[in-house]
Formats: structure tokens, sequence, C-alpha cells
């Protein structure tokens, strides 16, 4: 079986196990991927994280941009996707953690994200753990970096207003479901934001 239907079928699997915090049936198509990534200047980053790394689509694409001194660090909380992406890809610019996206400052050493990569369904997230994602999100964004996300619904896009000053938004009519690209940037400071 070739490498592409064991992800889907893995992907699919962690779906059904989780749906809230897969959010998609499908992984993203490499063409969303592309012009998701192409919102973030990967190629200049020092500093990449990941959250929701799933099967790796983005983090293959994102590994092709990295420069060679980058560090770049991709979440998962997925036991059996964290296993196929430490099996997958033999980088040493990647660290893969099984962890959630609520903790990921405590393994930045003190440095900021110059960008993340986000394929977090925040819309089908409890209101909770959304606001504490946003919350790690804008202590670990570095004051010029960007976020990008992928989303089915423009529903987040008041939340992601909310949380940062410059928020961007292309469709990927071709994925399947079609896909709402965001770039986000300069994280709004949280007394500011309320």
């Amino acid at each position: 079986m070739n490498r592409d239907i064991q992800e889907r079928i893995r992907f699919f699997r962690s779906f059904l196990a989780n749906p809230r915090a897969v959010g998609a049936i499908l992984p993203t198509s490499r063409r969303a991927v592309r012009d998701m990534l192409d919102m973030a200047n990967l190629e200049q980053a020092r500093l990449v994280v990941e959250l929701g790394a799933g099967t790796g689509v983005y983090t293959e694409e994102v590994l092709k941009r990295l420069r060679p001194d980058a560090r770049f660090l991709a979440f998962e909380i997925d036991p059996e996707l964290v296993s196929t992406l430490s099996g997958r890809f033999d980088d040493p610019r990647l660290r893969v953690i099984h962890g959630s996206a609520e903790s990921v400052e405590g393994h930045l050493d003190g440095e900021k994200a110059d960008v993340i990569v986000s394929g977090i369904p925040f819309t089908s997230l409890p209101g909770t753990i959304k606001k504490n994602i946003f919350e790690e999100i804008t202590r670990i964004l570095a004051p010029q970096g960007v976020m990008v996300a992928i989303q089915y619904s423009t529903m987040v896009q008041r939340d992601l207003e909310r949380v940062f000053a410059s928020v961007r938004r292309r469709l990927s009519p071709l994925n399947v479901p079609p896909a709402f690209l965001f770039a986000c940037s300069a994280a709004i400071p949280q007394e500011a934001s309320g």
C-alpha cells in the first residue's frame, strides 16, 4: 500500500477516534498546503512551530522551505500520528512532540516562533481549550511573526481578529472540503484584547 493511502487511513482513523480534535476526514491537499505556507516567510524563519501536525502533510512542505539552521517543533496530541511522524521524517531540524497546543511555551527554551503553522480545527474545539490555545499563541509568537491556519469555516475569523491586529483570508476551493486559509500577525497583548 502506498504512503498516501496509508496516511489517509491513519488520518481517517484519528478522525473517527476524536472528530473534534481532527476536524476533517481527509488530510489537506498538497495545493492547499502550499497556498497556506506561501502566506508566511518560512525561508527566513529561525523557529517554526506546527500545531496539529497530523500525518505530516504540512511538516513535509515546511521542511522543504526551511533554512539549514532553523528549528522546527511539530506538536501532535494523537499518539498514533506522533509515531507516524517520528518514523517518517529524519531531519535534524525537526522535533516531533507528543503534546497539546496549550503547552508549547515550555518546549521553546525562551525563544519566540517566527512562524506558527496550525492545522487545529478551532471552530470544533471547546471554548476553554480554544481560548487557552490562543493565549499560548500570543505568548510564543515573535512580534514580527505570523501564524498561518487552515479552517473549514469562516466562523473562527472573529476570534482571530480579537487576537491578532492583522488577519488575511484566502479560499482553497479545490481542497476536500473547501478550506479557508488564514495568515495572522501582530498578536495583540492579552491585556488589550480583553
